[in-house]
């Protein structure tokens, strides 16, 4: 079976190089004392692309992992956690604070728009007794970008600390970690950085070890813990063993987004396929805060996803998603992430779907394909 073009919010495309390192002969990396220092290597690589000083971590486990880990290692019984929630994986983090012992206080909005700085604010200035917040970066299921760069800075004016996933967002979207004052910044491998699924990485502020440091009461289990890490390098201990093939994979993957700006390239490829679909005369799904690495958008009435994607994988061998949770089909998501994000790859895309919309009986004012080049001119720095 030939294997598809993904060209959904990931994972993604892995390009030949990162690949290869996969193949690489593996070591002991308990043992090997050679691991450390590539482990070192690789994680001070991350912290030139999340623009950060602070110590950052790989795990051993898919994104969702380092949101627990945050959770698990940072909240105490009772401890007040605000969660921002204006989307799925938003609203995904009251469980995480809930399963510790935290009481999670919802800030709420609409699921439409990113969150308005201005309007926590104003929340903030009534109840800002929290040990943290939780926020995302990127909402996936939506397609939108919250501005984290205004959100976590007014945290922090009120002393609270901020976990951000971003799991969606590095790569492809702005990230100045020290600069916006964010205290655990989290990311997952498979995203917009091209690498295999099975890593989560994250950087720690001293405020948030601080946090750790000082708890109370144990961090409850064992994987989810971040303290198990302290002093790693100088002990040449790693809490569990590091899968290696999977770490050499991330380590090319980051050579090849620090070599270009990938953040201008998301932009670029973005403003063209939301020039696209709405000169097409579809719908953007978010009504602000569009996202670089994701384009959602809403099922025109009448027509039916299954069939578009049907359309889209045995005609153009392309693979097409939708979203989950309360949006399921009645959104379209065009994953536009790390190695997907090319014009040759988006050009498939417009023209399958194109098709497939067409099949359905859907009226577009102009090919999405044709669209889309245009776009591509139309953009501007």
């Amino acid at each position: 079976m030939k294997t598809p073009y993904v060209l959904t919010p990931g994972p993604t495309y892995i390009h030949e190089t990162v690949r290869r390192e996969m193949s690489r002969e593996l070591t002991n990396p308990d043992i090997d004392l050679s691991f450390y220092e590539f482990y070192k290597n690789t994680c001070e690589k991350l912290k030139k692309l999340l623009k950060t000083k602070n110590e950052t971590l790989i795990l051993c486990g898919e994104g969702i992992l380092g949101l627990e880990a945050a959770c698990c290692s940072l909240t105490e019984k009772g401890d007040r956690v605000l969660v921002l929630d204006n989307g799925i994986f938003g609203a995904g983090f009251k469980d995480f604070v809930e399963m510790y012992g935290g009481e999670a206080v919802m800030y709420s909005t609409d699921y439409e728009n990113a969150i308005d700085p201005a309007d926590l604010k104003t929340f903030l200035e009534k109840d800002s007794d929290f040990k943290y917040a939780a926020l995302v970066h990127c909402e996936t299921p939506s397609g939108i970008t919250n501005p984290i760069d205004k959100l976590c800075p007014l945290l922090n004016e009120y002393g609270i600390m901020t976990v951000v996933d971003s799991v969606s967002g590095v790569g492809g979207e702005e990230v100045k970690t020290d600069e916006w004052h964010i205290d655990i910044l989290l990311g997952g491998s498979q995203k917009c950085l091209s690498a295999p699924v099975g890593l989560s990485f994250l950087s720690i502020s001293p405020r948030a070890w601080q946090a750790i440091d000082g708890r109370k009461t144990p961090i409850t289990g064992f994987y989810c813990n971040l303290a198990t890490f302290k002093g790693w390098y100088e002990k040449k201990w790693f809490p569990y063993t590091m899968p290696i093939h999977l770490i050499y994979a991330l380590d090319a993957a980051l050579d090849r987004a620090l070599l270009e700006n990938y953040v201008e390239r998301h932009n670029k490829i973005a403003y063209a396929v939301r020039w696209a679909v709405t000169k097409a005369g579809l719908e953007l799904y978010p009504k602000s805060g569009c996202s670089n690495t994701l384009t959602a958008v809403k099922t025109p009435e009448n027509a039916d996803f299954k069939n578009i994607q049907k359309t889209c994988l045995e005609k153009y061998n392309v693979l097409t998603g939708s979203s989950f949770g309360c949006f399921g089909d009645s959104i379209m998501r065009l994953g536009h992430m790390g190695e997907n994000c090319t014009e040759d790859k988006m050009f498939l895309l417009m023209t399958a779907l194109t098709d497939a919309l067409t099949t359905e009986g859907v009226d577009l004012k102009a090919p999405l394909n044709t669209l889309f080049a245009e776009g591509l001119d139309k953009y501007e720095k």
